[in-house]
Parts: structure tokens; sequence; C-alpha cells
């Protein structure tokens, strides 16, 4: 439910994008007729018995994958251990690159993949690790061998990683006034028209695309804030991968709140979203 209001959150297609994910959709086949242009940002949802190359695009005769078919827009993995392991490592290219390329002896393609990968997994094969209200009945080896199913450095371009309790019989029943997406896709937006004039010349639109040289620029941290880092990557043995991760996430934060700087709220927030490496280490 969570990951389906994603789209409603994320800024309107731009006339680019909205161009972008119509030719996708218009060679693969799937453009309504009565469309002439895509005008919301897609939603995947692949179940996880799906091919390597639905998955990121291949066949005979070349087709985009779930991936492409996702650009602009959000590729939901539920229960994302139970996905053929080989598939999930070939999401690596995508997730960094934006891109996925495709060889064959005639020809290599590529398919625009840029994309808000949202996925989710349980605890455990049984689901009550770590449950308040019941037992897990997993031993502990399998517990790890079912999280571990999930490979490092996949996890290392997973940028938010947050465990999500399940809710009381009273949580559940009772209701609660919260914001609407509305309300939301508001301060999203104001956040990335700070990020567009930010990065007006480098050819990039958002924090997410930063490369190295740009993070060094634009993530600047002073000396309290560096030794919080420094402290998070000794405990938690972070790869230089995730310490980018960090320091993007930081100042999408810090835009969000209206600050023109990181600050050490920001970097600890951050850090609390690595949720699965602070597992890992268990």
């Amino acid at each position: 439910m969570l990951a389906r209001r994603l789209p409603s959150i994320l800024p309107p297609l731009t006339i680019a994008e909205a161009l972008e994910t119509t030719k996708i959709y218009s060679v693969s086949g799937l453009l309504h007729a009565s469309s002439a242009l895509v005008t919301t940002r897609p939603f995947r949802a692949p179940h996880h018995s799906l091919s390597n190359a639905a998955l990121v695009g291949g066949g005979s005769v070349p087709r985009p994958g779930e991936v492409s078919l996702a650009h602009n827009g959000v590729l939901f993995l539920d229960e994302l251990p139970e996905f053929n392991r080989d598939a999930l490592e070939v999401l690596r290219q995508p997730l960094e690159d934006r891109v996925v390329t495709i060889a064959r002896v005639q020809a290599s393609l590529q398919y625009p993949a840029s994309f808000v990968l949202a996925a989710a997994m349980n605890p455990c094969v049984c689901g009550y690790y770590g449950d308040t209200f019941r037992q897990c009945t997993c031993p502990e080896t399998v517990v790890r061998k079912y999280q571990r199913r999930i490979s490092g450095p996949l996890l290392d371009r997973i940028d938010l990683h947050v465990e999500v309790a399940r809710l009381s019989e009273d949580e559940l029943v009772q209701h609660r006034d919260s914001e609407p997406s509305a309300t939301v896709r508001a301060r999203v937006c104001a956040a990335r028209e700070v990020q567009r004039e930010r990065f007006e010349r480098r050819g990039i639109h958002c924090n997410a695309q930063m490369g190295p040289r740009d993070i060094r620029e634009f993530c600047t941290v002073d000396g309290s804030v560096r030794e919080l880092l420094r402290d998070a990557i000794q405990r938690l043995s972070l790869s230089a991968r995730a310490y980018d991760r960090i320091l993007k996430v930081a100042r999408t934060i810090a835009d969000l709140s209206g600050s023109s700087s990181i600050g050490a709220d920001h970097v600890a927030e951050a850090i609390q979203y690595r949720t699965l490496d602070r597992k890992m280490l268990l």
C-alpha cells in the first residue's frame, strides 16, 4: 500500500519525461490506442517468478523489461528475497547507470531505466523475527540465510532501509488524521526545484543523480558532522558507495527542511535509514 502511494507524492512528469516514457511503452506494445501520451508516472510491480529477461529486458527479439517500463516512475519488488538472485544482481547496472545494456551478436541495445526502486521483504521465512506480538519459529541460522539472499553490493545501491513494525489492534482501528498526498507532493516539488536550480549547469536535476564530483561540491560537511560520519563508517563497516548514499540522502533531507547546509541532524537521520547495514553486523 505504501509503495503504491509513491507516484502520488512524486513531481508530475515533465514533457521530456512523458515523451521518454511514451516511447518505451510504444515500442513494447503497451501504449493504449486511446492514449497518445503517458502522462502519469509508471508503477510496475512484477511477480517474483518472472524471468531475468522480463525484469531487465532482452529475449530473442530484445524488448524493454520491467526496469525500463518503470522509467521515470516506481519499480516495486515485493518479497525481494524470493526473486532469482541472478536477476537481482543484474539490477545493479540500471541502479548505478540508469540504463540497461543488452548485448547481442548483431548489435548492442540500450534502454533507459531511471526509476525509483521500492522493495519489501519479511524479516525471516515465517515473518515474525523481531515481532513484539508473536514469537519467531525460525532457527537463527535460517534467519541469517534468508536475510543474506540480498547481496551487500545490491543493498549498497538502495538508499533507505526502513523497518515497518506490525501495528497493534488499537492502532489498526484508531482513526488518525494524516497529511494528504497533495501536501507531501508540494514539499517534494519545492525540494526538487531547489535541486533543479542547484544542478542547472550540470546536466542533472536531482540529488540522486549526483556523481562523486557533485557530492564533493554540494555535500560539504563541517568538522563535527565529519566525525559523525567517520564513526558511522567504523561502526557499520560502510562501503564507499554507502557513504556517498548517506551524503545524498542527508542533502535531500536538508533540502526538504529548507536548509542550505547539511547539519548533524540531517546526517544522523540518513544513517538511521541504513537498517540492514546494521543488521548484517549481528
